[in-house]
């Protein structure tokens, strides 16, 4: 990742141009190592997103509010009570650093001006969020704190002298002079130990150019007239593999470029497509685990469910030995362990066990009450077996939706879907917060021969869709037997194409289960012919009247088709 000092410059400069002199109106804390910050200004509202996760830690603007708890953290509600309402006066780098500095003013309790800053250090695992008050220069507070314990050099607590972090023995780049450029070295390594503030690529960038002081005087300045180009590298699979605001040579040969309007926008698709730091995957962790156990658990109750029912419908035994025992009742004894009688429907021998505190007659009828029991068994143990069956249907199909998606959105919509079916404990709610209407936003793609799909991105949009949005003449499609969402073909009156047909088979089976197998067989009816059974489980429905297609996975390849 290349959040190196020139693009900590180049982010510096750009916030600077936005949001110096704005007020700050609101302040969250989505998670224990981010923050978003509510920007007042005049030339509009603007959304300030700063994270310190150790794999993706950046400052950038956003456009849209991360989900947030139900009660906010104490960090967020220390900068609500120091900074909110505070106004931004500079945002400036620390020298060559990858620190950030967002000076303000603001009001304290006795209503004084006083000066605050906000100090960002992006640092990788070492990043930090730091509060100082600019008259004492002490620390007031941290988002992460670093006691003795951590770091002997350099603690971050409340109370003591704010301390930048300790200069490495390089030249910053800033101050690098020509001869300082031509001396670094021939190799990127080489100019990585020398030169500070820049990342390995842009050390591989300098190694290789013989204008090393030009390119970088030239990055400077377009950095100081805000004119760079945002780029992000992508390789071949689709995964990004760097961005910077200066193309990086390495990269242009073997990669596909995306350029973008502002160094946010680029950083924000690029963190957004980096599997490997996008904190979906982190957030999806614990509920994956939580459905995970409860499959198991399922499962385990599934198969000893399975063999009581094998063992109660093989209870015809117990019935041919009551009635042997009845029959032959003169024969036998009291204090008898077991007795052998013939078998009068073939003519065999067969032995009976008995329990010597039992009269021959409270035998016979010990068997019949048996057989009795285990008839009863039957139709209780079905009906046990058909809602564990149900259950394990429904959370394989949250599984499938918590491993096909990359958004933070979405998971948390599985984890209150998952609360209101019972399946994992409700998170404690704010009592002056009211819940808030489901508003479904289900993806959204166009056929190469204009036919309108949505597909649902859970159980809950796949029930809307299907029973409320969808109508009775459009078409419907799901994976056969195997989790998936729900796929509405909309035919407004016309009759679907061939290609309609397969392009919306190909999205069911790319948003199900089998997204990574070939060949995969996926149901379609018309929606008149699909029903929810009562009490149902989110997504459980029937259909009849279906026809079947064999498809790859795969999202519409055309220039007309979209996705939300």
């Amino acid at each position: 990742m290349a959040f190196d000092g020139i693009i900590t410059q180049a982010i510096a400069g750009e916030l600077a141009e936005q949001i110096t002199m704005g007020k700050i109106d609101k302040i969250y804390q989505p998670e224990a190592d981010e923050l978003v910050l509510h920007i007042h200004t005049r030339k509009g509202n603007r959304r300030l997103y700063i994270t310190v996760d150790s794999s993706a830690a950046c400052v950038r603007f956003i456009g849209e509010n991360p989900v947030n708890p139900p009660q906010p953290l104490p960090f967020c509600m220390l900068l609500r009570k120091h900074i909110q309402g505070g106004r931004i006066v500079a945002v400036e780098q620390k020298d060559s650093e990858r620190i950030l500095e967002i000076s303000l003013e603001t009001l304290n309790e006795l209503g004084f001006t006083v000066a605050r800053k906000l100090i960002i250090e992006i640092m990788g695992k070492h990043s930090n969020v730091v509060l100082v008050d600019m008259t004492t220069g002490k620390i007031i507070d941290s988002i992460k704190r670093i006691s003795i314990d951590v770091n002997r050099a350099r603690q971050l607590l409340p109370g003591k002298l704010y301390e930048y972090p300790p200069a490495q023995n390089k030249i910053p780049y800033k101050d690098a002079t020509e001869e300082d450029l031509r001396d670094a070295g021939d190799t990127g390594k080489a100019v990585l130990s020398r030169i500070g503030g820049i990342s390995p690529a842009i050390a591989d960038e300098l190694a290789a150019r013989e204008d090393r002081y030009e390119f970088l005087a030239s990055v400077m300045r377009s950095i100081e007239e805000l004119d760079f180009v945002p780029r992000v590298y992508i390789d071949e699979a689709g995964t990004p593999r760097e961005f910077h605001i200066v193309p990086l040579t390495a990269f242009e040969e073997s990669c596909r470029v995306m350029t973008f309007e502002s160094l946010s926008r680029a950083m924000e698709w690029y963190f957004e497509h980096k599997r490997s730091s996008n904190r979906a995957r982190q957030k999806s962790h614990d509920l994956v685990r939580s459905v995970n156990a409860s499959l198991d658990k399922l499962y385990l109750k599934k198969q000893r469910l399975s063999e009581d029912l094998l063992q109660a419908e093989n209870s015809d035994g117990l019935r041919l030995y009551g009635e042997l025992l009845t029959a032959n009742i003169h024969q036998m004894r009291p204090g008898m362990k077991e007795i052998t009688v013939t078998n009068y429907y073939d003519g065999s021998d067969v032995t009976i066990p008995l329990d010597p505190r039992y009269s021959p007659n409270k035998n016979a009828q010990q068997y019949f009450k048996r057989f009795g029991k285990a008839k009863t068994a039957v139709k209780e143990k079905k009906l046990q077996l058909e809602s564990t069956q149900q259950n394990i249907d429904y959370l394989e199909s949250v599984l499938t939706f918590l491993n096909n998606t990359d958004s933070i959105r979405e998971i948390e919509d599985l984890r209150e879907e998952l609360e209101e079916t019972g399946f994992v404990r409700r998170r404690r709610q704010s009592g002056r917060k009211k819940k808030q209407k489901y508003r479904p936003a289900p993806r959204r793609y166009t056929t190469s021969d204009g036919f309108r799909i949505l597909v649902g991105r859970n159980n809950r949009e796949n029930d809307i869709l299907t029973l409320q949005t969808a109508g009775k003449t459009d078409y419907w499609f799901h994976t056969k037997d195997i989790p998936g969402s729900h796929v509405i073909l909309f035919t407004e009156g016309h009759e679907p194409t061939e290609t309609a047909i397969l392009e919306a088979a190909s999205l069911a089976a790319f948003h199900s289960k089998a997204r990574e197998s070939e060949n995969v067989p996926v149901d379609y009816v018309r929606v008149r012919y699909v029903k929810k059974p009562s009490g149902a489980k989110p997504g459980m429905v029937v259909f009849t009247n279906n026809k079947t297609v064999w498809v790859n996975p795969g999202e519409p390849a055309s220039e007309n088709s979209t996705r939300a």
